[in-house]
């Protein structure tokens, strides 16, 4: 007798769903899910399973990188709400203030003015709420 085989989707799902927590917080994660209508669940599912589950625990980068490149890419699509989710996710994965303030300004550079102020707008003040700043830098 043969021993059932796990549903790769399933497994793929539980571990993005330990690594999303692990990054953005369990409280914000299961809200997410609690949240969700079986329309919604349907993107809960995918974004678990490719980005959480998938290129997020590749290995080759360590997910202090992944969370820097991440705000840099936020910063180049300018959606300021996803990069208040992911200066506190980046904090998680041991990302300074110092280091968002470098990633922000490269990432102004190429991607204009206008993005890099939204990205420093919302970093500031998710950094200001999370203490990450010393006081000599506030």
């Amino acid at each position: 007798m043969t021993k059932p085989t796990a549903n790769p989707l399933e497994t793929l799902f539980q571990e993005g769903l330990d690594t999303r927590r692990e990054v953005l917080g369990a409280e914000y994660v299961d809200g997410s899910l609690a949240k969700a209508n079986d329309f919604m669940m349907a993107f809960q599912h995918i974004t678990t399973e490719w980005c959480w589950g998938y290129a997020w625990n590749r290995p080759g980068l360590e997910r202090k990188t992944r969370s820097m490149l991440n705000l840099a890419m936020l910063t180049a699509l300018n959606r300021p709400a996803e990069i208040r989710l992911h200066v506190k996710g980046a904090l998680n994965n041991g990302v300074t203030a110092e280091e968002i303030k470098e990633v922000l300004l490269h990432a102004t550079v190429y991607c204009g003015i206008p993005a890099g102020l939204d990205a420093f707008k919302v970093a500031n003040q998710v950094l200001e709420e999370e203490g990450a700043f010393k006081k000599d830098e506030a």
